[in-house]
């Protein structure tokens, strides 16, 4: 089993930054390609952010590529996304998600294939 647990949102004004980090336990974390989605009100849950266990490879949704950064620290066993530029559009409940894998290049963009997800949390941006 594993634990993921998001922390970093909160309200903010457009064009500022952010920084989520989502801090996994209970296994063995480099197994796990990591992603990051967001819900908004009343819509559907979306992809956000990929990365590969081995942090070498990412992918993003068109929405965010250029403003939005994933990264991870295996050592911490930690996954962060940087949200620069922020957009009131970008208003949601942000989630980690990690799909166990045994490809360290692999990178997850479908919600269905993750097996583990965090609480989520919630980023508010102000125009």
């Amino acid at each position: 089993q594993v634990q993921l647990v998001e922390s970093g949102g909160g309200l903010v004004q457009a064009g500022a930054s952010l920084m989520l980090s989502c801090a996994a336990s209970g296994s063995t974390f480099t197994m796990l390609s990591m992603g990051w989605f967001r819900q908004a009100p009343g819509k559907e849950r979306e992809f956000v952010a990929a990365i590969s266990w081995s942090g070498g490879v990412t992918y993003w949704a068109d929405s965010v590529k250029g403003r939005f950064t994933v990264s991870r620290d295996n050592a911490k066993n930690t996954v962060y996304l940087q949200m620069n530029s922020l957009k009131p559009e970008d208003t949601a409940v942000y989630y980690c998600a990690g799909h166990v894998t045994p490809d360290t290049i692999r990178v997850v963009t479908t919600r269905a294939e993750y097996d583990y997800w965090g609480q989520g949390t919630q980023v508010t941006v102000s125009s």
